[in-house]
């Protein structure tokens, strides 16, 4: 347990450092989304092939449906490449994205209590409301101090996303679920693959997008 939890920190330390070269380094942000989503395109066929092997035409459109969604949020980081502002609202979303993930762990682990549901029995009511309250305080830290927004605005803008990542964690844990996988692969250690880890991001980052765009062409 101790070996597993030491290579989860030292797998997280290094996406922590490769997310911060993202948004230093224009070639290393493009090339790191483009291998992300392409792993996270891969992973999604084996995991739709395993739950729809019987049903061709199902499992057809429900990767046709994945692959648009996925092209869509790329097209997102590609229409920010050159746009320091877009950038930084694009890290901002982010780290409200890890703030919820971190939020969920820690609570669960320190409170336990009612599991949330069977469809992920790992995952606690107490680490659902961490990752609510881990995400709404660094929405607050991060939205007025670089925004001055409103501390309402800020409220919302860290539930909405915390909900968002929460609802997408379980969607993928019910697909793991009926394809009777683990994880998605074993591409990072100690965290499975790589929508092991944005499973939550693919729904929180446009819903986060979509909200603080509205926030700054209103406010």
């Amino acid at each position: 347990m101790k070996t597993e939890i030491t290579t989860r920190i030292n797998t997280g330390l290094l996406l922590m450092l490769l997310l911060i070269l993202m948004f230093i380094s224009k070639i290393v942000y493009l090339f790191l989304f483009i291998i992300i989503f392409s792993l996270s395109f891969v992973e999604f066929s084996k995991l739709s092939k395993l739950i729809f092997k019987k049903n061709l035409l199902k499992l057809f459109f429900i990767n046709v449906i994945f692959t648009l969604y996925i092209f869509a949020i790329l097209l997102i980081f590609i229409f920010g490449l050159n746009d320091i502002h877009f950038k930084v609202i694009l890290f901002i979303i982010l780290l409200i994205c890890i703030a919820s993930d971190i939020g969920g762990i820690l609570f669960g682990k320190i409170f336990k209590g009612p599991k949330l549901t069977k469809i992920s029995p790992n995952k606690t009511i107490s680490g659902s409301i961490g990752s609510f309250f881990l995400s709404i305080c660094m929405s607050t830290l991060l939205m007025s101090y670089i925004f001055n927004t409103e501390l309402v605005d800020n409220f919302l803008l860290g539930f909405l996303i915390s909900l968002s990542v929460q609802l997408g964690d379980l969607f993928f844990s019910f697909l793991k679920r009926k394809a009777f996988l683990k994880n998605t692969g074993n591409f990072l250690p100690g965290h499975g693959g790589i929508l092991d880890r944005i499973d939550g991001i693919l729904l929180g980052l446009p819903i986060g997008l979509i909200y603080i765009l509205i926030l700054i062409f209103t406010g």
